[in-house]
């Protein structure tokens, strides 16, 4: 099994676009209730689909692996974004930011190498 898609409710999909597209992932279907982007590393899919209202409580987490935080966050603060947190270390040995999308969806810059998938603490 390979997950290679994620779908995210959002109130505008013209407003998602404009979003995504900055943040730097390219749009590769666009109808007026649905939009899919590839991303910039590798073939995973991430795609928004209108809906008239979020559900309540907390968003979506969403992470893109970038190869260095610090820099994309430099750029897209260039760009206008406003991030809850800047490029910090966390113990669980990712280096991360933070920000929300237009829908508060909760936006993980991180960049995490070998140990997003073989953590020192990986269970064997």
């Amino acid at each position: 099994m390979r997950l290679n898609q994620i779908t995210i409710p959002v109130i505008s999909v013209e407003r998602s676009i404009l979003f995504y597209g900055k943040l730097g992932l390219k749009l590769i279907v666009k109808s007026p209730e649905y939009a899919r982007f590839l991303a910039e590393d590798g073939e995973a899919t991430f795609s928004v689909h209108q809906v008239s209202s979020l559900p309540e409580g907390e968003k979506a987490w969403i992470y893109f692996e970038v190869e260095n935080p610090d820099i994309k966050v430099e750029e897209l603060m260039k760009e206008g974004f406003v991030f809850e947190s800047l490029p910090e270390d966390k113990p669980w040995l990712w280096r991360e930011a933070r920000l929300r999308d237009p829908d508060n969806h909760l936006i993980i810059l991180y960049h995490a190498g070998e140990n997003r998938i073989n953590p020192p603490w990986r269970v064997r």
